[in-house]
């Protein structure tokens, strides 16, 4: 267990004020000169790091950056609305076979890992949950979407959708203190996020207000010039993102419906499978518009459980 005496610690050699909920001797060093040289951006006023931090590119994974009218897309990160969704079922321990080979490959059948798509669209599109109306919402706004040749990526973001991807992905059947079955998982908003990313990661690093930054990872949108008017650059990047947090939430949604399917066809269909108490949310990857600066307020980094019914609303979290 974590010895909590002495957190958060304030980074020694950082401009603006920076804490950090990790022991110090076990935080990598390139990852504390990260954060240092993210504090001395003239648009950061203060920077969180979770105990997770750790050295990445441009940007600490683990931290929280509050800007001021400024946004760095490769702070953002390229899995843009990554977060986690879980729901407790009315399963337990005991409803549970001891061989669980069978259930596993009926999972991992209905939602597609790694680099892989459906074929065609998710099956749970078509549905009674509603997800396919929502879905139709969200892609008829992908033609609005401003990042540079994005439109060529649209079949891939539709048979993608309802996936998991990779890495640190993953969907889990666990079980709490009570024995109680919870469906857990943790994706984003899949390729087309990154996509998304990339693009405006490359078209800030060409913008002359960050010809200058120790670390050209580091490059930002600045959004408003001395006149007042709000750059287009700006304006493009946190259209585009919102777009791909909403994707990433209804993707969520999406796997939940159908490994729900898989387990109320081996476990019977009764309504009461999903203990709507039990819903929760995390997220990470997300870009918030409203710290409190002034009085040093962050958003809440905790796991969060609200009492809201499927299905999920996209854009809440915005």
């Amino acid at each position: 267990m974590v010895n909590t005496q002495g957190l958060p610690f304030e980074l020694r050699g950082a401009v603006a004020p920076t804490m950090v909920w990790a022991p110090e001797h076990e935080v990598e060093s390139a990852a504390l000169d990260q954060l240092r040289n993210i504090s001395r951006l003239p648009w950061v006023h203060g920077v969180r790091a979770m105990p997770d931090v750790h050295l990445g590119k441009g940007a600490t994974v683990g931290a929280v950056i509050a800007m001021r009218n400024a946004v760095s897309p490769s702070a953002v990160g390229v899995d843009i609305g990554c977060g986690m969704a879980g729901v407790r079922t009315s399963l337990t321990i005991e409803d549970l076979p001891n061989d669980l080979r069978a259930l596993r490959l009926a999972l991992e059948g209905v939602v597609p890992v790694g680099f892989r798509g459906h074929d065609g669209e998710a099956s749970v599109l078509r549905g009674r949950s509603g997800l396919g109306t929502r879905f139709d919402q969200l892609f008829g706004r992908f033609g609005e979407l401003r990042a540079d040749r994005i439109g060529e990526r649209e079949f891939r973001a539709r048979s993608q959708f309802g996936t998991l991807g990779g890495g640190n992905h993953f969907i889990e059947l666990c079980a709490d203190q009570e024995g109680r079955i919870w469906l857990t998982l943790h994706s984003g908003s899949r390729n087309i996020g990154k996509e998304i990313a990339e693009r405006h990661i490359a078209q800030a690093k060409t913008l002359e207000w960050n010809s200058d930054l120790p670390d050209r990872d580091l490059a930002v949108f600045l959004h408003r010039d001395e006149a007042g008017h709000v750059f287009p650059e700006w304006d493009a990047y946190l259209h585009d993102l919102y777009w791909a947090q909403d994707y990433a939430l209804l993707n969520r949604h999406a796997m939940l419906e159908l490994l729900l399917g898989v387990l109320r066809a081996t476990f019977g269909s009764a309504e009461g499978l999903v203990d709507l108490r039990g819903l929760c949310r995390q997220s990470s990857g997300w870009f918030h518009d409203e710290f409190e600066l002034d009085r040093g307020e962050f958003p809440e980094p905790a796991l969060t459980a609200f009492p809201v019914v499927l299905p999920l609303d996209p854009g809440h979290d915005r």
